[in-house]
């Protein structure tokens, strides 16, 4: 097989599940420099093997099984495929895509499928049980390249546990097209555009507050389990509640997170346990932050980070209509594409630099107008971070929002709301950490002079879509958040010190060692430290390719995974466009690291010995 060193055992795992044995995996093994490479120009060698791959990239089988399900039933095998969404909204807007991306294109036979209860054999509402949902988006087989790339830039698509969980539904006629079945004694329907209606992922009877969340007193003991507590087990949601999910127990497990997200829960704690010990559980206005007059409702759940990012920017064109954004710094590729291709347009400055501040004071003071500016605190790859005090002084003095996608900072080690009208953020990540389910999150600044028209905008159009038993697993994955990041800084450290002592290595790029160190530490906590994201390039390519193939640490896409990741980044996030990245100093020798858990000697040999691994250039010698 091509790319898989026979003595190298670890370089074996192509196309496993990261982390292995797990169904719902968020990456997949890539690890010879050569199979990722296969990877990007499609070679079956790769792609054959292929048992799932990040969610937005690659479609996982449990949501193209049921998508071809429905086309079998509804559509035209063959000719026809299906796009599978949580609620008819994110449908239409894929159906308005589908319009402005390739006006010329016969869409006559797009249709939407809504997929409901069935009336006669859904459990009744005082069950409190998690409803099978779906909507369909059939379409012509010739769409599908602008159908995958709503998929990827929006992250707009169904996970593949709900995947899982509909298709049994449908298998049992359980789920049903909506006009398939009489209106009477059923939820009320509708074909057409639902853009204004609520619509949640679960049916709920408990109550609500203004936003759409679920209130905090509401229904607070039933997510109790009958034997006293819920265990760690993988299982544990099929065996405890089986394929009918606990409505009250996921409506609990999402406030749950939405406090932890706002500093109002004790960290290493049970779920039940942590809610009681907040200050007022039945409150939903602790304060923290340091933000005057920021609650837990201005925290908002998405089914992955760059939905809450999609949605931050469409929000706010709602709010204050449609205006050019700016995309300050390199950023990860779906961010600068959702700028591009849902609105009218994007400012890029790729090097994040004063200079680019300069450059864009200039044109603010000529009269150019723009809606926001988004950045990353750090940046992805290069971790270069921002100048949050400027921008906040730029954006106060003429009126554009300012977007922060904290995620690789995480609020645990910086503190960028008061610099921000919005904060994104992929729970997907270290908030999770295991590698296992997907989540996003959105944060408004209640100081915003935007505050008010972003809320009415939030309780109009905003959905609860975080699918039920993707939020179980969210909570629990989160309970230990704040000490596995405090290991995973320290080891970061350490592993950058190693990279950065080895003549090989041409350059580290970490936070710590930044030359834009000076506005990490501007936002950074006193508890805070410089993350556990790093990546490196090389003086020679072969260099970079001998030492990934011999690195043994999992090798995928993703980051902020408990364990050690690494990945080829640019080559796997910019190989059509490698010139291009080159440009803003992300050179094609990059390697990417997300540092985990392990044991700090331990971790620091595994980096020595893969150096170790890269011959000898002539007149330079070893470092290690």
């Amino acid at each position: 097989m091509p790319g898989l060193p026979i003595d190298l055992p670890w370089n074996r795992t192509l196309g496993d599940t990261v982390p292995p044995n797990t169904p719902h995996a968020v990456s997949v093994s890539l690890p010879t420099w050569r199979s990722n490479v296969a990877y990007e120009e499609g070679e079956a060698w790769v792609l054959d093997k292929m048992q799932c791959g990040y969610p937005r990239f690659f479609i996982a089988k449990p949501i193209n099984h049921l998508a071809q399900a429905i086309v079998r039933q509804y559509g035209s095998p063959g000719s026809e495929k299906a796009m599978l969404f949580p609620t008819h909204s994110c449908g239409a807007r894929c159906v308005e895509f589908f319009r402005r991306q390739q006006p010329e294109a016969d869409r006559s036979n797009v249709r939407i499928l809504d997929f409901v209860p069935h009336p006669e054999k859904a459990p009744p509402t005082q069950a409190k049980r998690v409803l099978p949902r779906v909507t369909a988006v059939v379409y012509p087989e010739e769409l599908w390249p602008t159908a995958k790339v709503f998929w990827q830039h929006t992250g707009e698509g169904i996970s593949s546990r709900q995947a899982d969980f509909c298709q049994k539904a449908f298998d049992e006629g359980s789920m049903v097209e909506s006009g398939s079945v009489s209106p009477s004694g059923t939820p009320r329907l509708s074909k057409g555009p639902r853009r204004y209606q609520k619509h949640v992922s679960v049916d709920l009877d408990v109550p609500r507050s203004t936003n759409g969340h679920l209130n905090g007193h509401a229904n607070g003991n039933s997510m109790v389990a009958d034997d006293g507590g819920a265990p760690d087990s993988a299982q544990f949601v099929e065996e405890r509640y089986g394929r009918n999910l606990d409505v009250a127990f996921a409506a609990q497990a999402r406030l749950a997170i939405r406090k932890r997200i706002a500093g109002s829960l004790s960290a290493n704690e049970e779920l039940p346990l942590s809610l009681d010990k907040a200050p007022d559980a039945g409150a939903t206005n602790e304060r923290s932050r340091d933000v005057p007059d920021f609650s837990v409702d201005d925290v908002y759940l998405y089914p992955m980070g760059m939905n809450a990012i999609f949605h931050a920017h469409r929000s706010l064109m709602v709010a204050r209509g449609e205006l050019p954004s700016v995309m300050f710094g390199f950023p990860y590729v779906d961010t600068l594409k959702v700028l591009e291709k849902f609105g009218p347009g994007t400012q890029f400055y790729g090097f994040g630099s004063a200079e680019e501040l300069d450059d864009l004071e200039r044109r603010l003071k000529a009269g150019e107008k723009y809606l926001s500016l988004f950045c990353e605190f750090p940046g992805n790859p290069l971790l270069r971070t921002p100048d949050l005090k400027r921008i906040r002084a730029l954006a106060d003095r003429y009126d554009f929002a300012v977007v922060v996608d904290e995620t690789i900072g995480n609020f645990l080690n910086v503190h960028v709301l008061p610099y921000a009208d919005v904060v994104v953020s992929s729970l997907t990540k270290v908030f999770s950490g295991d590698s296992n389910v997907m989540g996003g999150s959105t944060i408004l600044n209640p100081q915003s002079q935007y505050y008010t028209a972003m809320k009415h905008v939030f309780e109009t159009e905003y959905e609860d879509k975080h699918f039920a038993e993707d939020s179980i697993y969210l909570e629990r994955n989160s309970r230990d958040f704040i000490t596995r990041t405090r290991r995973i800084n320290h080891n970061g450290e350490a592993v950058a010190d190693i990279l950065r002592s080895h003549p090989a290595v041409k350059q580290v790029n970490y936070p710590k060692y930044s030359p834009t160190k000076h506005n990490y530490d501007a936002c950074k906590l006193p508890t805070g430290g410089y993350g556990g994201l790093l990546s490196a390039t090389f003086h020679r390519m072969e260099d970079a390719q001998v030492f990934y193939d011999h690195l043994q640490t999992e090798k995928g896409p993703s980051l902020g995974t408990n364990f050690t990741l690494s990945s080829p980044f640019v080559i796997l996030a910019h190989y059509n466009e490698l010139e291009w990245a080159a440009k803003y100093g992300c050179d094609a020798t990059l390697v990417r690291f997300s540092i985990g858990l392990e044991d700090t000697k331990t971790l620091q040999r595994v980096f020595e010995s893969a150096l170790s691994a890269i011959p000898e250039v002539s007149g330079v010698k070893k470092a290690l």
